[in-house]
């Protein structure tokens, strides 16, 4: 099995691949965001601590499983547990990739849209007025065939990246996509930075504001911390199986954790860098994307180049964290049931895709969950975000808690490091640790996650916060 699996190129190509699963349209919205809404810099403190004690233990966990067994999550956990329920931890990381593609395509489609609206000139007609830009961009994920069509072709520029394999589609792809996303945020940043009144985005992204810092926002940062790693869903175990015994596991975590970090506060630096110079409203969430930022294009000097660059990061993060969920599922055909990858690629791309196809529906006015008074878009974006991924994260640590064991798991990690200067009994101990708070945190998140979904109030405000 060792011999005939692929296997990554170089280690820059597999940190690249694995930061780009790790960095997606979160990075580019979702982070700066709740950072400047929850202390600026005293939220990013609170952030890289969560990466570091919850976040890095089941990172490594998850690549050291996948080298060790150089198989997909099923596959994987079967063979370590010896053929028992553990497979179940692999299905649920199938399942929640299967589940997170279908929606995370429909917006991926969207950033396609959006990047030849700009370059188009598309965006001079909303110059400063966010209320037609507003409409707009409802009136186009509310249609029946313009988003459908886009996310169509989204899916086909995955699974054509994903059919040509690890080496050649997952780390070309990410060698000549990660560079382009660092360089011309760094030019969306310079700009910003050079606009009268952008520095202001800087102190409220960066300058610490404690008083602004709750037990939700703590909650906010451990969710993010873990969701933004791709953990969970068996994107580092089926990354990790195509790694040989030359690679340093617990170095190249801390490459893909800094990259992430590093990107997701590049944009937050180009964004309000931007947002404040042109006085826009900085706490318009999700909305700041598609409705306030194509507002504020026109208004600065080269305003369809600088649109155009940043919808096309935006286009380019969507599709490095696509094809590494779409590898999850292809690597388990490919394992368990010895298809071909064209076959896998092709079949479950093309399934996946029809259940976007609902999802973008739901959008508006085909909705298969309006019972539930929500969009289907939403429905399987909460089942995986909040309940799927933190679950099959707290299961993996557990796993390596009960079935592996801390000892057999340090074996795997120390397969690759050439001078060891902690004592062995020392670093046990640690993982021993850090993976036991890990699964306790992970598991707190799920347990708000019901309360708030079984009687609308979250545990901190139970708690009187």
């Amino acid at each position: 099995m060792k011999n005939s699996r692929e296997q990554w190129g170089s280690r820059l190509g597999f940190i690249l691949a694995a930061s780009g699963s790790a960095v997606g349209l979160g990075n580019i919205w979702k982070y700066p965001h709740m950072a400047g809404q929850n202390g600026g810099a005293a939220f990013t403190v609170v952030y890289l601590l969560c990466i570091l004690i919850v976040g890095l233990p089941i990172l490594l966990g998850e690549l050291a499983i996948g080298r060790k067994t150089q198989l997909s999550p099923v596959g994987a956990f079967n063979k370590l547990s010896n053929l028992s329920n553990w497979k179940w931890v692999g299905f649920l990381g199938v399942a929640s990739a299967f589940v997170i593609l279908s929606f995370y395509g429909v917006v991926g489609g969207w950033t396609l849209k959006y990047t030849l609206f700009a370059l188009s000139g598309g965006f001079d007609s909303l110059s400063g007025s966010p209320d037609l830009s507003g409409q707009i961009f409802s009136e186009f994920i509310g249609s029946s065939l313009q988003p459908i069509f886009w996310q169509l072709i989204f899916m086909s520029f995955c699974m054509g990246i994903i059919i040509k394999g690890v080496k050649s589609g997952i780390e070309g792809g990410a060698k000549i996509m990660m560079p382009l996303i660092l360089i011309i945020l760094g030019l969306l940043v310079f700009k910003g930075l050079s606009l009268e009144g952008g520095k202001k985005g800087l102190e409220f992204l960066f300058k610490p504001k404690f008083s602004d810092l709750n037990p939700s926002s703590i909650v906010m940062a451990l969710g993010h911390a873990f969701f933004t790693l791709s953990l969970g869903m068996g994107t580092m175990i089926t990354y990790g199986s195509y790694l040989d015994e030359k690679q340093n596991l617990f170095t190249s975590a801390i490459w893909i954790i800094l990259l992430d970090t590093f990107i997701a506060m590049l944009a937050g630096t180009a964004i309000f860098t931007i947002v404040f110079a042109m006085g826009a409203d900085p706490s318009a969430g999700a909305g700041l994307i598609f409705v306030v930022l194509p507002t504020i294009f026109p208004q600065i000097g080269g305003g369809a180049v600088w649109g155009t660059l940043f919808f096309f990061i935006l286009f380019m993060a969507a599709l490095t964290s696509a094809i590494s969920i779409l590898e999850v599922i292809t690597a388990y055909f490919i394992d368990e049931k010895g298809w071909s990858r064209n076959k896998a690629t092709l079949l479950f791309g093309g399934i996946i895709s029809l259940v976007g196809v609902f999802c973008s529906l739901s959008l508006g006015e085909f909705n298969i969950t309006a019972l539930l008074n929500i969009s289907f878009f939403d429905f399987l974006d909460e089942l995986s975000s909040k309940y799927m991924l933190p679950i099959g994260g707290a299961l993996t640590a557990l796993f390596i808690l009960s079935k592996w064991s801390v000892k057999t798991f340090l074996v795997e990690l120390l397969i690759g490091i050439k001078e060891l200067k902690i004592e062995k009994s020392l670093l046990i101990s640690i993982l021993q640790i850090l993976l036991i708070v890990s699964s306790l945190v992970v598991g707190l998140i799920i347990i708000n996650e019901l309360f708030d979904l079984l009687f609308n109030q979250s545990l901190q405000k139970m708690a009187g916060f």
